[in-house]
C-alpha cells in the first residue's frame, strides 16, 4: 500500500500564526507542516484517511484525491476532526455515505460537533456520515484490509491508533500500555509523534518516541505531529538514529 503523509504539524501547524521564529520564518517547504493526517491507499485503489483536521479540504485538493473510502478518527480534538464537513463533497460525488470509524465516545464528539448532519431532518447538502464504532484491540476491516485499533493514552485521554499489516500509525501518545505495545510487535514501518525536545504532558518527545520505536523493533520509523518547537527539519535529521526519520507533509512511501 501507498501513504501519504497529508500534515505533519502540531495543533497549530508550522509556521504558527504570528510567530517570528526561525522554524516560522524558515523557506524550507519540509518546515511548512499542515496539521497531522495520513491517507493510506490499498493495491485494490480503496482510499482511507486517518483524521480530518482544518485542513482537511486543502488537502484533498493538493493531493487531487477524486475518492474516499473511509475516514479513521484517532480522538475528538479539533485538529483532528474539524474539517469532517468537508466529506460531503466526497458524498456529492460518489453519491453514497462516508464510513467513519471511531470509538463511541468520539462518535458522540462528532454529533455535537456537526448536529446538523445527524438531525432526523437534514438540511440539502450536509455530510452524510456513517459512524462505525470500533474498540480497542478488536480487529475491523475496510474492504478485504483488516485494521487494529491500538489505544494510546493522550495524557488522560484515550486516543486510537491503527495497524494494518506491517504498518502502524500512532498520534498524539503519551502513554503506551503493555497491551498495546505488544499489538505493535513486529512492523515494520511506525509513525510516531514526536512533538519536540522538552517533556510535554500529552505527547513524546523526541527521545520518549525514539525509546517506543526501539522497544516495538520497528524497523524504520516516521516522526510526526511535529511542533515549531522542535527545530528546522533539516536540524531534526541530523539528531536522529540510523531507522529513524523525520516525516514531512507530501512525502510518500510504499508499505509491503
Amino acid at each position: 500500500m501507498k501513504v501519504t503523509f497529508l500534515g505533519t504539524g502540531t495543533s497549530q501547524g508550522v509556521p504558527v500564526i504570528a510567530c517570528q521564529c526561525a522554524v516560522c520564518q524558515s523557506a524550507d517547504t519540509h518546515d511548512k507542516r499542515l496539521r497531522t493526517s495520513i491517507m493510506i491507499q490499498l493495491d485494490d485503489d480503496t482510499n482511507i484517511v486517518v483524521d480530518t483536521g482544518p485542513d482537511f479540504r486543502y488537502q484533498m485538493l493538493r493531493e487531487d484525491v477524486r475518492r474516499l473510502d473511509a475516514v479513521l478518527v484517532t480522538h475528538a480534538h479539533k485538529d483532528h476532526i474539524a474539517g469532517m464537513d468537508d466529506v460531503r463533497a466526497f458524498n456529492y460525488q460518489q453519491q453514497q455515505s462516508i464510513p467513519v470509524y471511531g470509538t463511541v465516545i468520539t462518535h458522540e464528539s462528532l454529533k455535537r460537533e456537526f448536529y446538523y448532519a445527524f438531525g432526523e431532518q437534514k438540511y440539502p447538502g450536509v455530510p452524510r456520515l456513517e459512524l462505525r464504532p470500533i474498540l480497542a484491540g478488536e480487529t475491523f476491516r475496510v474492504g478485504t484490509q483488516p485494521i487494529i485499533p491500538i489505544e494510546v493514552m493522550h495524557y488522560k485521554m484515550p486516543v486510537m491508533g491503527f495497524r494494518l499489516g506491517n504498518f502502524a500509525y500512532i498520534t498524539d501518545a503519551k502513554t503506551v500500555s503493555d497491551e498495546s505495545k505488544a499489538l505493535l510487535k513486529g512492523v515494520d514501518t511506525l509513525v510516531i509523534n514526536a512533538l519536540q525536545e522538552e517533556p510535554h504532558i500529552s505527547h513524546f518527545t523526541k527521545e520518549e518516541a525514539i525509546t517506543f520505536a526501539e522497544e516495538i523493533q520497528a524497523k524504520t520509523t516516521y516522526l510526526t505531529h511535529i511542533s515549531h518547537r522542535f527545530g528546522k527539519h533539516e536540524d531534526i535529521e541530523t539528531k536522529l538514529p540510523e531507522g529513524i526519520r523525520v516525516a514531512y507533509d507530501r512525502l510518500v512511501i510504499d508499505v509491503q
